[in-house]
């Protein structure tokens, strides 16, 4: 089975020049969601490609909420139906300057929660099908000093894991994206890292192969292509 993953990276620096252009040099606070919209594209791009249409895509201009299992219902960036099933849930995110620091604990929550929402529903059977759903988590995430730099966590009674001892928060955002696949919350997590200035270049670097773009875009795109073949 061939797979198509439709000049990605193009279509990343494109994504990430749009993202800084819209932000410019606001605050911390959430942009609205059009500026990630290059991400948003390239998984449109991936699914026509690999055999399904631009028509199986909901995004956020329409309704990507779907049931959940603790509470009434649960959003996504970008989901992909076929036929009644749910074939793929995507969430974009990202964290710059000063929520760095503040962010990291409340973002956890709201990724597992999330994983685990989608997990509860699909084992109600709500999700018109058995073939488990692709689960995408996409961070973008700032590069500054502050994200490069090794941060001290006091954990008085207990030692923390090796990943948290004097790491920065780009290698511990690595870890997490390591842990939600290993642990099968999400079928793919990755993290990019872009600095300011990357609204002409487009530019960005990847913190490891396995969370990196690549491996997000090739398993959706297989996951894709197995759905288009049935």
């Amino acid at each position: 089975m061939s797979l198509y993953l439709s000049n990605y990276k193009t279509k990343v620096r494109s994504a990430i020049k749009l993202f800084w252009s819209k932000r410019g040099t606001g605050n911390a606070k959430k942009p609205p969601t059009s500026e990630m919209d290059g991400f948003k594209d390239l998984v449109v791009d991936i699914v026509c490609a690999n055999g399904l249409t631009r028509g199986n895509v909901l995004s956020p201009d329409q309704s990507v909420t779907l049931p959940g299992h603790y509470s009434a219902t649960q959003s996504w960036d970008v989901v992909v139906v076929n036929e009644g099933r749910l074939i793929t849930a995507i969430k974009f995110d990202f964290l710059l300057g000063p929520s760095l620091a503040t962010g990291m604990n409340g973002m956890c929550n709201e990724i597992l929660g999330r994983a685990m929402e989608l997990r509860g529903t699909f084992s109600r059977k709500a999700f018109g099908g058995i073939r488990k759903p692709f689960v995408g988590y996409l961070l973008l995430l700032e590069d500054a000093p502050a994200s490069r730099a090794p941060v001290r966590n006091v954990s008085p009674h207990f030692r923390l894991f090796p990943e948290f001892r004097e790491t920065s928060y780009a290698e511990r955002y690595d870890h997490l994206c390591w842990k939600l696949m290993a642990e099968n919350l999400y079928s793919s997590a990755a993290v990019i890292v872009s600095p300011r200035s990357a609204s002409k270049s487009g530019s960005y670097s990847e913190m490891s192969e396995l969370t990196g773009l690549k491996s997000f875009v090739t398993t959706l795109a297989g996951h894709i292509a197995a759905e288009a073949a049935m």
